[in-house]
Protein backbone atom coordinates (compact mmCIF):
# COMPACT_ATOMS: atom_id res chain seq x y z
CA UNK A 1 0.00 0.00 0.00
CA UNK A 2 3.00 2.50 0.82
CA UNK A 3 4.64 2.00 -2.46
CA UNK A 4 1.27 2.46 -4.17
CA UNK A 5 1.08 5.88 -2.26
CA UNK A 6 4.27 6.52 -3.92
CA UNK A 7 2.99 5.79 -7.32
CA UNK A 8 0.69 7.91 -7.06
CA UNK A 9 1.92 11.14 -5.33
CA UNK A 10 4.70 10.73 -8.41
CA UNK A 11 1.88 10.66 -10.77
CA UNK A 12 0.44 13.33 -9.61
CA UNK A 13 3.81 15.56 -9.29
CA UNK A 14 3.56 15.11 -13.61
CA UNK A 15 0.47 15.30 -14.15
CA UNK A 16 -1.28 17.81 -11.70
CA UNK A 17 -2.20 20.92 -14.40
CA UNK A 18 -3.29 23.36 -11.16
CA UNK A 19 0.14 23.45 -9.30
CA UNK A 20 2.67 22.32 -12.59
CA UNK A 21 3.68 25.88 -12.27
CA UNK A 22 3.79 26.72 -8.12
CA UNK A 23 6.86 27.13 -6.25
CA UNK A 24 6.88 25.72 -2.46
CA UNK A 25 8.85 27.15 0.17
CA UNK A 26 10.12 24.63 2.49
CA UNK A 27 9.20 24.61 6.22
CA UNK A 28 11.46 22.75 7.97
CA UNK A 29 12.21 22.28 12.28
CA UNK A 30 14.89 22.79 14.14
CA UNK A 31 14.42 27.05 14.89
CA UNK A 32 15.67 28.19 12.24
CA UNK A 33 13.44 31.25 10.19
CA UNK A 34 12.04 28.88 6.94
CA UNK A 35 10.04 31.86 6.39
CA UNK A 36 12.78 34.75 6.25
CA UNK A 37 12.60 36.93 2.79
CA UNK A 38 9.09 36.81 3.05
CA UNK A 39 9.02 39.02 -0.86
CA UNK A 40 12.12 36.98 -2.25
CA UNK A 41 10.26 34.40 -4.02
CA UNK A 42 7.18 36.36 -5.14
CA UNK A 43 9.72 39.25 -6.81
CA UNK A 44 11.82 36.43 -8.32
CA UNK A 45 8.24 34.60 -9.83
CA UNK A 46 7.26 37.74 -11.46
CA UNK A 47 10.52 38.48 -12.87
CA UNK A 48 10.43 35.11 -14.59
CA UNK A 49 6.92 35.43 -15.51
CA UNK A 50 8.57 38.69 -17.17
CA UNK A 51 11.51 37.91 -19.00
CA UNK A 52 11.45 34.59 -19.70
CA UNK A 53 7.88 33.58 -20.05
CA UNK A 54 6.82 31.35 -17.38
CA UNK A 55 3.63 30.84 -16.05
CA UNK A 56 4.06 30.49 -12.66
CA UNK A 57 1.54 31.21 -9.92
CA UNK A 58 2.54 34.98 -8.44
CA UNK A 59 2.34 33.35 -4.43
CA UNK A 60 4.26 30.61 -3.66
CA UNK A 61 2.87 27.74 -0.84
CA UNK A 62 4.40 26.74 2.33
CA UNK A 63 4.82 23.22 2.22
CA UNK A 64 6.41 20.78 5.24
CA UNK A 65 8.88 18.22 4.49
CA UNK A 66 6.70 15.26 5.51
CA UNK A 67 4.04 16.34 4.04
CA UNK A 68 3.22 14.65 1.03
CA UNK A 69 1.92 18.00 -0.74
CA UNK A 70 5.55 18.42 -1.85
CA UNK A 71 4.64 15.93 -4.79
CA UNK A 72 2.89 18.83 -6.32
CA UNK A 73 5.69 21.07 -7.20
CA UNK A 74 8.39 21.34 -9.68
CA UNK A 75 10.60 23.16 -7.45
CA UNK A 76 11.12 23.83 -3.94
CA UNK A 77 12.90 26.75 -2.30
CA UNK A 78 14.68 26.67 1.14
CA UNK A 79 16.54 29.64 2.78
CA UNK A 80 16.87 31.04 6.83
CA UNK A 81 19.55 31.51 9.00
CA UNK A 82 20.65 29.05 11.75
CA UNK A 83 19.55 25.42 12.96
CA UNK A 84 17.76 22.72 10.41
CA UNK A 85 16.28 19.42 11.96
CA UNK A 86 14.69 16.94 9.58
CA UNK A 87 12.94 14.03 11.27
CA UNK A 88 14.05 10.30 9.72
CA UNK A 89 10.19 10.81 8.10
CA UNK A 90 10.79 13.62 6.49
CA UNK A 91 14.14 12.80 5.45
CA UNK A 92 12.85 9.85 3.49
CA UNK A 93 10.07 12.22 2.14
CA UNK A 94 12.36 14.29 0.53
CA UNK A 95 14.29 11.68 -0.92
CA UNK A 96 11.59 9.99 -2.63
CA UNK A 97 10.20 13.49 -4.03
CA UNK A 98 14.00 14.38 -5.26
CA UNK A 99 14.80 11.28 -6.75
CA UNK A 100 10.87 11.57 -8.30
CA UNK A 101 12.02 14.21 -10.25
CA UNK A 102 12.12 16.89 -7.85
CA UNK A 103 14.10 19.83 -7.27
CA UNK A 104 15.38 21.74 -4.30
CA UNK A 105 17.17 24.53 -3.77
CA UNK A 106 18.56 26.19 -0.69
CA UNK A 107 19.79 29.32 0.22
CA UNK A 108 21.77 30.22 2.86
CA UNK A 109 20.54 33.52 4.03
CA UNK A 110 23.55 33.36 6.82
CA UNK A 111 24.29 30.48 9.50
CA UNK A 112 22.37 27.67 7.73
CA UNK A 113 25.81 25.54 6.54
CA UNK A 114 26.87 23.61 9.21
CA UNK A 115 23.71 22.96 10.71
CA UNK A 116 22.15 21.75 6.67
CA UNK A 117 25.25 19.25 5.76
CA UNK A 118 24.39 17.72 8.95
CA UNK A 119 20.61 17.05 8.02
CA UNK A 120 21.15 16.36 4.13
CA UNK A 121 23.06 13.26 5.15
CA UNK A 122 19.71 11.77 6.76
CA UNK A 123 18.13 12.68 3.60
CA UNK A 124 20.80 11.28 0.99
CA UNK A 125 23.53 8.65 3.14
CA UNK A 126 24.87 7.88 0.34
CA UNK A 127 25.50 11.42 -1.69
CA UNK A 128 27.37 14.22 -0.90
CA UNK A 129 27.56 17.90 -1.77
CA UNK A 130 29.68 18.33 -4.94
CA UNK A 131 31.07 22.19 -5.80
CA UNK A 132 29.71 23.13 -9.25
CA UNK A 133 32.48 24.86 -11.58
CA UNK A 134 31.69 27.68 -13.41
CA UNK A 135 30.92 25.59 -16.70
CA UNK A 136 27.86 23.85 -15.15
CA UNK A 137 24.89 24.68 -17.39
CA UNK A 138 22.68 26.57 -14.45
CA UNK A 139 25.22 29.07 -14.89
CA UNK A 140 24.22 29.83 -18.43
CA UNK A 141 20.37 28.42 -19.01
CA UNK A 142 19.27 31.55 -19.64
CA UNK A 143 21.46 34.59 -18.18
CA UNK A 144 25.41 33.93 -19.02
CA UNK A 145 27.51 33.77 -15.32
CA UNK A 146 30.87 33.23 -16.67
CA UNK A 147 32.63 33.07 -13.26
CA UNK A 148 29.99 30.94 -11.79
CA UNK A 149 27.57 32.13 -8.53
CA UNK A 150 27.22 35.82 -8.15
CA UNK A 151 28.50 37.47 -4.71
CA UNK A 152 25.32 39.19 -3.60
CA UNK A 153 25.82 40.42 -0.02
CA UNK A 154 28.79 40.15 1.79
CA UNK A 155 29.50 38.09 5.19
CA UNK A 156 32.29 36.38 6.22
CA UNK A 157 34.98 37.56 3.39
CA UNK A 158 34.12 34.00 1.60
CA UNK A 159 33.50 33.32 -1.93
CA UNK A 160 30.29 32.50 -3.38
CA UNK A 161 30.14 28.86 -4.25
CA UNK A 162 27.24 26.68 -5.38
CA UNK A 163 27.14 23.02 -4.21
CA UNK A 164 24.62 20.24 -5.93
CA UNK A 165 23.56 16.92 -4.76
CA UNK A 166 23.51 14.80 -8.23
CA UNK A 167 21.78 11.54 -8.76
CA UNK A 168 22.63 9.34 -12.46
CA UNK A 169 23.97 12.97 -13.58
CA UNK A 170 21.17 14.71 -12.73
CA UNK A 171 21.52 17.82 -10.38
CA UNK A 172 18.56 17.36 -8.11
CA UNK A 173 19.76 19.48 -4.84
CA UNK A 174 21.15 22.86 -5.37
CA UNK A 175 22.55 24.86 -1.97
CA UNK A 176 23.64 28.16 -2.82
CA UNK A 177 26.37 29.51 -0.18
CA UNK A 178 28.02 33.22 0.81
CA UNK A 179 25.75 34.57 -1.81
CA UNK A 180 22.88 35.58 -0.25
CA UNK A 181 20.62 35.11 -3.75
CA UNK A 182 17.75 36.06 -1.63
CA UNK A 183 18.44 38.73 0.23
CA UNK A 184 18.91 40.26 -4.11
CA UNK A 185 15.52 39.19 -4.84
CA UNK A 186 13.54 40.94 -1.93
CA UNK A 187 12.29 44.57 -2.15
CA UNK A 188 14.83 47.22 -3.27
CA UNK A 189 13.66 48.86 0.36
CA UNK A 190 14.58 46.10 2.55
CA UNK A 191 18.18 46.06 1.75
CA UNK A 192 18.96 49.13 -0.38
CA UNK A 193 20.64 47.46 -3.00
CA UNK A 194 21.81 49.05 -5.57
CA UNK A 195 19.80 47.70 -9.04
CA UNK A 196 22.46 46.32 -10.53
CA UNK A 197 23.08 44.07 -8.08
CA UNK A 198 19.11 43.26 -7.56
CA UNK A 199 19.53 42.44 -11.20
CA UNK A 200 21.73 39.76 -10.80
CA UNK A 201 20.63 38.51 -7.84
CA UNK A 202 17.05 37.91 -10.13
CA UNK A 203 18.83 36.61 -13.30
CA UNK A 204 20.50 34.12 -11.43
CA UNK A 205 17.19 32.95 -9.94
CA UNK A 206 15.90 32.32 -13.18
CA UNK A 207 18.40 30.32 -14.32
CA UNK A 208 17.88 27.96 -11.22
CA UNK A 209 13.99 28.16 -11.80
CA UNK A 210 14.61 27.53 -15.67
CA UNK A 211 17.05 25.05 -15.19
CA UNK A 212 14.72 23.13 -12.63
CA UNK A 213 11.85 23.05 -14.97
CA UNK A 214 13.82 21.50 -17.98
CA UNK A 215 15.94 18.91 -15.87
Amino acid sequence: MKQLTVVCLVLTFFMTGTNAQQLGILKYGGGGDWYSNPTALPNLIAFCNQEINTTIAPKPSSVSAGDTGIFQYPMLHMTGHGNVFFSEEEAANLRTYLLSGGFLHIDDNYGMNTYLRRELVKVFPDKQLEELGSDHPIFSTVFDFPDGLPKIHEHDGKRSQAFGIFHQGRLLLLFTYESDLGDGWEDASVHNDPENVRRKALEMGANIIAYAFNN
